[in-house]
């Protein structure tokens, strides 16, 4: 699955911003172990970028578990000297690296960029929002959705994006990774772990409360706060999550990634007599050969599939012991209040076959895809490609909507949305009403990543609606709850009950006003309910996610 790649190569440069205020009093955070300059980029928002949280992965370091950010280290090549972090890292790694993309990236990337507001200090315990960026886990990257406008608008809030290690260097899988002794598995998931934890000691610093903090992902970034949720790891650094368009990425075991893990070592040269001797060669490996045998790997396989190059956490028995619908539908997962949703049409298509569902679930039988598509009638959608569509998204996103809101309604709150509002630059939309996947981005950041010619200037309707949507997002961040610091002209958004299924639907006002809100209430259907349960069910693609 190449998610969102198009938007995620597209960045936008803070240079572009505000120019740095003269005086650098306000922008200085001191962490004990070193100080770091940041950037005044809006008059009320200071941006401080690539704070490393851990210690480089590179060397010996590379398919391993994050190490701990070793802070004498920085502290004495600081001497003394206050450190710059007033411009974007390099992104991790990411997917086409060394061909057309050509986006390098870097292996040292365990970095946070920070939005604060500009006077923030430590005592202020401003709530903390922790984002965690989509793209498939095969690119992406913080510098790409920047929240100066959220902290400039709404001054009591500190927001933290998180890069974290993609492609093979964050989730490489083989069995041999059960072991300590060759590597880790879920390396860039555990990336996000370390960054709670970094977050956890020093977000104070910024004027955060590290008692208060939500996590937010959208796509994999959705993934990632759903894994969150249900993994094994104790002391878990949040008290509410966000999840946009979650994507249900199949976990797989780490032996049915060894096609992958084989084909990237006889690509680079790294077959050797001894487990020890191919991990030692493959950390010697140049990153930009490894990350083209992956490429290789990925266009060479789309036919037969014959390797699993669908990148993604794996169960490895410790943090993931089951499949997170399993998990979810036991009731076995961290219960904080949760708002969850997805847009009218998710879907990252085009879809040309029914045999487009086998991209996720490659087990899936004929009898499997025919009785699943039996639960869309061809007379219920525009076109075949609509159809196609549909059962595919229900499956990849639309259905953890359901499945997350239904397990979470009782305790402690959850809030459901549909969002409805076309993104004019999607690639993935199929029709000038078509709602197609991360279209939420392009009103949520004001379109800067989401444009091909960059940032735009929005409608008043448009600024309108964006101002709702971050006030939902930003009072559920600073109360639990989404209407407590809701604008006035929004209406009341609903918990999500098994009972009532009421969720929000998310658009502008359709007659361009910017005084009264286009959203409003209504109830999830009994047909969605049927079909979600029927995918939950399925032995392949329910319990398998």
């Amino acid at each position: 699955m190449r998610l969102s790649i198009l938007y995620f190569a597209l960045g936008t440069s803070l240079s572009a911003l505000a120019s740095v205020v003269p005086s650098s009093k306000d922008r200085i955070v001191n962490l004990g172990y070193a100080r770091y300059l940041g950037k005044q980029t809006y008059p009320n928002a200071n941006a401080f970028l690539g704070i490393p949280y851990a210690e480089p992965p590179v060397g010996h370091r590379r398919f391993r578990a994050p190490a701990p950010l070793n802070t004498l280290r920085v502290s004495l090549e600081a001497k003394g000297n206050v450190v710059d972090a007033t411009k974007n890292p390099t992104p991790c790694i990411q997917y086409g690296s060394n061909g057309a993309n050509n986006h390098v990236g870097d292996e040292d990337c365990l970095k946070v960029n920070i939005w604060a507001p500009v006077g923030a200090k430590a005592g202020d315990n401003l709530p903390v929002l922790f984002y965690i960026h989509g793209g498939g886990y095969l690119n992406g990257a913080p510098a790409y959705w920047p929240f100066d406008e959220w902290v400039d608008h709404n001054p009591d809030v500190v927001i933290v994006s998180v890069y974290y290690r993609l492609t093979i260097f964050g989730f490489l899988a083989t069995p041999s990774f059960n072991d300590p002794l060759y590597g880790d598995l879920n390396a860039g998931f555990k990336d996000q772990i370390e960054a709670l934890n970094w977050v956890k000691k020093y977000i104070r610093n910024f004027g955060g409360d590290p008692n208060q903090i939500t996590i937010n992902g959208q796509s994999a970034g959705g993934n990632s706060v759903m894994l969150h949720l249900v993994s094994r790891q104790p002391n878990k650094h949040f008290n509410r999550a966000i999840g946009q368009s979650v994507w249900r990425a199949p976990m797989a075991f780490p032996q049915q990634m060894e096609s992958l893990f084989d084909y990237i070592v006889n690509h680079v040269g790294c077959r050797m007599s001894t487990t020890l001797a191919t991990m030692s060669c493959l950390r010697s490996v140049d990153a930009l050969r490894l990350i083209a045998a992956y490429d290789s790997a990925a266009t060479n396989n789309n036919g037969s599939r014959s390797i699993n190059t669908q990148l993604a956490p794996v169960l490895d028995g410790q943090l993931f012991t089951e499949y997170p619908t399993e998990s979810f539908l036991a009731g076995r997962f961290t219960q904080v209040p949760l708002i969850v949703g997805a847009t009218t049409n998710d879907s990252v298509g085009p879809y040309t076959s029914h045999d487009s569902l086998r991209g996720n679930w490659p087990r899936l039988t004929d009898q499997d895809i025919e009785d699943i598509f039996a639960l869309y009638p061809s007379e219920d959608f525009q076109s075949e490609e609509h159809r196609i569509r549909r059962a595919v998204g229900d499956s990849q996103f639309r259905c953890s909507r359901v499945l997350m809101g239904s397990a979470s309604s009782t305790q402690p709150k959850a809030w459901s949305y549909r969002y409805d509002q076309t993104e004019p630059n999607s690639p993935y939309n199929s029709g000038p009403n078509y709602v197609g996947h991360s279209s939420e981005n392009y009103i949520l950041f004001e379109s800067a990543a989401t444009n091909p010619r960059g940032p735009v200037k929005f409608t008043p309707v448009e600024t309108a609606f964006s101002e709702e949507l971050v006030s939902y997002w930003l009072s559920f961040v600073r109360t639990g709850d989404p209407n407590t610091q809701k604008l006035g002209r929004s209406p009341v958004w609903p918990a999500y009950t098994t009972a009532a299924r009421e969720r929000m639907v998310l658009q502008q006002n359709a007659r361009n006003e910017t005084t009264q809100s286009g959203i409003f209430v209504e109830t999830e259907s009994q047909k969605e309910r049927e079909v979600c349960e029927y995918i939950y069910t399925n032995k392949y693609v329910g319990q398998q996610c």
